[in-house]
């Protein structure tokens, strides 16, 4: 992962407090309802967005201080299929294997688990500054902003079932304050009238693994069970013939 691209500095911005803004209420009220023993927070590790599950193990890791666990997101330090709950904000466009990336979060997280994703989504006005600024503006605009399509279609591939997601951030990425609170119209209005334009995708997938088929019992096989009756009838049948020949003699 290419850390040196993303400076942590940048959320004490006007225009960075604002995307943390939005996207911290998001993972607080995503991560509040799902259950498990271990959950995991991939990349910016300075920022804790695991602050509001109720899983009693979280851990934070990234390629640097102050993750509690130095790590590559391509090659993750844990078992497989041992992660309950795994999040990942702005981590694909900041590597240079994004699928790759993906590849290991299906392989760490149990089956039902739970995937979050969050990152800058390139049909917006933020795609369209990264396009204008050009990468040696630094982050944000220094990455690779992903096609939620092209993500959907990677999940999808990995057996992962999409389970939630919305846009945030539809105001244009000004950084000043003032010009953002002259904005702040647009949060509203773009959820209702330009769905898919916000700045930032906040994505949710479950692992779905699917299990052996149950083989049902072949019932034919059981004929001579019902059987059984009718062989009672005939004796009974046969004994009563038996007392009328005995009454005759």
């Amino acid at each position: 992962m290419k850390i040196s691209k993303i400076n942590p500095d940048w959320f004490e911005t006007p225009l960075g407090e604002y995307l943390l803004d939005r996207e911290q209420a998001y993972f607080d009220s995503a991560v509040a309802d799902v259950f498990g023993f271990y959950a995991v927070q991939v990349g910016l590790p300075y920022i804790d967005f695991l602050r509001n599950s109720r899983i009693p193990k979280r851990i934070h890791c990234g390629s640097s201080h102050p993750a509690t666990v130095l790590a590559d997101p391509m090659f993750l330090p844990f078992e497989s299929q041992s992660i309950d709950l795994l999040i990942m904000p702005h981590v694909l466009e900041y590597t240079d294997h994004p699928h790759q990336v993906l590849r290991e979060a299906e392989r760490v997280l149990r089956p039902e688990g739970r995937l979050i994703l969050s990152g800058f989504n390139p049909r917006s006005l933020w795609g369209l500054a990264q396009m204008l600024r050009g990468a040696e503006k630094g982050f944000p605009w220094n990455g690779h902003f992903l096609n939620i399509s092209r993500i959907k279609d990677w999940l999808a591939l990995l057996g992962f079932e999409p389970a939630a997601g919305r846009m945030c951030c539809y105001r244009p990425p000004i950084n000043q304050e003032g010009w953002l609170k002259r904005f702040r119209f647009m949060e509203p209005a773009g959820d209702r009238w330009w769905a898919m334009g916000g700045g930032v995708y906040l994505l949710q997938a479950i692992k779905r693994v699917h299990g052996m088929r149950v083989l049902m019992p072949d019932w034919k096989e059981s004929a001579p069970v019902r059987a059984v009756p009718a062989l009672a009838a005939r004796k009974v049948l046969d004994l009563t013939h038996y007392r009328i020949h005995r009454d005759k003699h």
